[in-house]
């Protein structure tokens, strides 16, 4: 199965969970794409003692899972993404709505 994920929200709480569905969803044999909007391109910021949540990312792409984010967010924020969150456009986000089975959103 083809699943998209979609974050939005800063909290560290719910961004972490998000990941995590991801790694897992990856180890059960899904492909899994993760499109950081509005707030949520703000995640590689988000650690606190309790929600690890880079290493969340990293596992998730360890693990073949592929993160993208709203350029528009990005630049708002006067950052340029990452190489684990390059910046990306409103039509890799159509992409994946297109293209996956199931969407979730955080």
């Amino acid at each position: 199965m083809k699943l998209g994920i979609i974050i939005y929200s800063d909290n560290a709480e719910v961004v972490w969970n998000a990941f995590r569905l991801g790694v897992f969803s990856l180890k059960e044999g899904n492909l899994v794409k993760v499109f950081l909007l509005a707030k949520g391109v703000e995640c590689e910021s988000l650690n606190t003692e309790k929600f690890k949540v880079t290493e969340q990312m990293q596992s998730f792409v360890d693990n073949g899972g592929k993160i993208l984010a709203c350029g528009i967010c990005l630049k708002i924020r006067n950052s340029e993404g990452s190489e684990m969150c390059p910046l990306s456009t409103m039509k890799n986000l159509h992409d994946i709505v297109k293209d996956s089975a199931k969407v979730v959103t955080f």
